[in-house]
Parts: structure tokens; sequence; C-alpha cells
């Protein structure tokens, strides 16, 4: 249980932050850059979360083995793929093999990166190598 627990809370958290950059992207970037620059410019900003997110899994969840924070990635992957394609449906109106049709070949290349990065992310991190003023200041 502790496994999808802390899977559901990195989804969550990567999730909401691509939500609410969503809300400047799509107004304000996209217009004035295109598509593709606009995601390509948000890349960068949901890397670093990702990052920050699956070390600060790694931190708190020293009980859980590298598999372990692997499986909490893969669970995270399966809820991002899933919540992905629910809001553009919901949104866009389109189905899943619309949707995935329709990503720029450039950025949404990037973007297929950046999902399998955010599903190993959590197993690359030494939860014993971050020095313990750091372990206690994230809490």
């Amino acid at each position: 249980m502790n496994i999808l627990k802390t899977g559901l809370i990195y989804f969550l958290f990567v999730f909401g932050t691509g939500f609410a950059l969503a809300f400047v992207r799509i107004p304000f970037l996209v217009p004035t850059f295109g598509v593709r620059t606009a995601e390509l410019m948000e890349t960068p900003i949901m890397l670093a979360a990702i990052i920050w997110a699956s070390r600060r899994l790694a931190r708190q969840h020293p009980e859980l083995s590298r598999r372990g924070r692997l499986a909490a990635g893969c669970i995270a992957f399966v809820c991002l793929g899933t919540a992905e394609l629910v809001v553009a449906y919901f949104i866009g109106a389109r189905s899943p093999s619309q949707y995935i049709a329709t990503r720029d070949p450039v950025s949404g290349s990037i973007y297929l990166a950046s999902l399998v990065f955010f599903a190993v992310a959590p197993a690359l991190w030494n939860n014993r190598s971050v020095p313990d003023n750091l372990s206690k200041r994230a809490r």
C-alpha cells in the first residue's frame, strides 16, 4: 500500500505542476510563440519538478528499495498517462488516438522522453546520499 500511496502523491505533485503551468502556457505562450515553442519552454520547468519530486520521494521513503521506488514511478506514470488522456477527452473532446496523433512531432517526442524519465526518476536517486540537513529541511 505504501508504494501505491507514494506513487499517487508523486503523480499528484507533477500533474498539478503541469496543470498549473497550462494556465500560463495556453493563453500567453501559445499565441505568442506557437504550440511547439511553448511546450518546449515548459519542459525544463517540468523536468525540475520531476527531479525535485522524485528526490523528495527517495528521501522521505528510505524504506522503499530502488525497485519499490521504480514501482511508485510506474504507478505515477500510469496515472499521469490516464489523467492526460481523460483531460484531453473532456476538454478537447478527442479520443486518445486523436490526441496522440495531433501532438507536435518535436515537442511530443521530448514530452514522451520526459514521461519515461518521470517513471524512472524515483529509482535513480540513492536515498542515503542526501545530507541530513537537506532531509530535515524538506519535512
